[in-house]
């Protein structure tokens, strides 16, 4: 059996992943790493082992793997676009700093290492339809940056060391368990929140501006999906393209209104975000990880607005 360490347990990606792993791979083969000081949920102190697991304390991490005989590794740790504007040295320290030193402790003790990467890894002078597995990286933000130089780094490790990394670019990110932290696309998000609670939604984006999203169970499902995946099928490794939907605010407020008709949103543009937004692709060609891992995804639009806010009418409206 696996024994599976996640860093960053308690984000939006993290939280839903250690219940996942918790109920695939049991309870005590899956350790939840966090940072000291963020609040933690009754599920993660109740549910198995717990640890403090800062990615810049190489001898920290170390001494976890150490402890829990762990051999793959999740690394959750970012900071994400639109706040790592704000705190570039912070998002270099964790995204590049923190990778390093999972990268080196992984070559030494012989872990897998899955570390996601972002449609931000792309830039303005990407193509923005159907964006190829391979084609030029020149991004423009922090986060962009250090995500492109994760994926070299990790490829470099694979092919220097051996060293078992994986990665996939993760599209806009949609869930209703844990609410989003500073990224770019969390309109997507907080959208419905605002639907179900009967509040005034302000868009930051503009009308027109379409990028990649993704339901939190699809993106759950790739990671597992690919951790799981025979290498000997790996032509790519860091990373992956993966893709379910591509919508604009005008086409998501119009969902949303199906179920709730009177629901009200205007716009109030946020530059950073915008011009975050516009240098990033449309839509992703996700062709090499449905051919090398058999990828693809289960929700649509539709289906997920009907999946979230039958989740959040329970959440919020107790």
């Amino acid at each position: 059996m696996k024994k599976i360490l996640v860093i960053g347990a308690t984000g939006q990606i993290g939280s839903a992943l250690m219940t996942k792993l918790r109920k695939e791979y049991g309870n005590d083969n899956v350790v939840a790493g966090y940072i000291e000081g963020v609040p933690l949920s009754d599920e993660l102190k109740n549910g198995g082992p717990l640890e403090i697991a800062d990615v810049t304390n190489a001898q920290q991490i170390a001494a976890i793997i150490d402890k829990y005989k762990i051999d793959s590794i999740y690394n959750l740790a970012a900071i994400l676009s639109a706040q790592a504007e704000k705190r570039p040295l912070l998002a270099w320290n964790i995204q590049i700093g923190g990778v390093l030193n999972l990268l080196e402790i992984s070559r030494e003790k012989g872990c897998s290492l899955f570390t996601p990467s972002s449609i931000g890894a792309f830039g303005d002078s990407s193509p923005k339809m159907k964006t190829p597995q391979e084609t030029i990286q020149r991004p423009r933000t922090i986060y962009g940056v250090s995500k492109v130089s994760c994926e070299l780094l990790s490829d470099y490790y694979f092919y220097r060391y051996g060293v078992d990394t994986r990665s996939v670019r993760f599209p806009g990110l949609i869930s209703y368990e844990t609410l989003p932290g500073g990224g770019t696309t969390d309109y997507a998000v907080e959208i419905y929140y605002a639907a179900v609670k009967g509040e005034k939604f302000e868009i930051p984006v503009k009308a027109g501006t379409f990028m990649d999203m993704m339901y939190m169970p699809d993106a759950l499902k790739a990671m597992v999906m690919l951790m799981e995946a025979d290498p000997s099928r790996l032509k790519h490794r860091n990373s992956f393209n993966i893709a379910s939907m591509s919508f604009d605010p005008e086409i998501i407020y119009n969902e949303i209104k199906k179920f709730y008709p009177d629901f009200v949103a205007e716009y109030r543009i946020d530059p950073v975000r915008q011009q975050i937004a516009d240098s990033w692709p449309d839509m992703l060609d996700d062709s090499c990880a449905r051919a090398e891992w058999d990828w693809k995804p289960d929700y649509d639009l539709e289906s997920m607005s009907i999946d979230m806010i039958d989740h959040l009418k329970k959440k919020l409206l107790k």
